[in-house]
């Protein structure tokens, strides 16, 4: 009969054992943190939503028309339309003089300076045409600027959410939108 006692009892002790160990499965599964999880109907969810300033640098570009009155480049290059002039004209003057006698030499000197600086300026203006194009009146520059452009954009900082449990309302704030139901610990307290 002892062994009957003995056997019953151990029989009866791992019964307990392995409904208690069942429980606490069933508790884990459920997000068991010594509290029960439930889900809770969401009724209201409000974004909190704030105004940011943001600047934004923006690159603008365009076109300029550089002439030779701006940075002198043509003077220091030998191209400009005066010094053309000047050159021509004495070389037209030393050759017209060669070809006179007389007054016949001054008319001669005078109209081959006149036609040595007419002939300086044609040169000059060629040269400007083809290092510069556009009728040698200028080149293309690109200049280009940075400029801050500020906006105004609304940013999502989180979520007031209105919810109910158990005939109750309750409100949170949350770093997401939960949806249509808000998972909660419920705890189970004598009072």
């Amino acid at each position: 009969m002892w062994r009957k006692s003995v056997v019953f009892g151990t029989a009866l002790s791992m019964a307990v054992f392995a409904a208690g160990a069942q429980a606490d499965h069933d508790r884990r599964d459920r997000g068991y943190r010594g509290d029960d999880v439930d889900y809770a109907r969401v009724l209201d969810v409000e974004p909190i939503v704030r105004r940011v300033r943001v600047t934004t640098p923006r690159r603008e570009c365009w076109d300029e028309v550089r002439h030779d009155d701006d940075d002198g480049d043509y003077g220091r290059s030998g191209g400009s339309s005066a010094g053309g002039m000047i050159v021509g004209g004495i070389i037209g003057g030393v050759i017209g003089s060669t070809i006179g006698r007389g007054d016949g030499r001054r008319i001669a000197t005078a109209t081959g300076a006149l036609i040595g600086s007419a002939i300086g300026h044609d040169v000059a203006r060629q040269r400007r045409s083809e290092r510069y194009g556009r009728g040698g009146e200028g080149r293309y520059v690109e200049r280009c600027d940075v400029r801050e452009e500020e906006s105004w954009e609304e940013r999502v900082d989180g979520y007031d959410v209105t919810y109910e449990y158990a005939g109750r309302r309750y409100h949170t704030r949350m770093p997401y939108d939960p949806g249509d139901r808000l998972r909660v610990e419920v705890a189970v307290r004598p009072t």
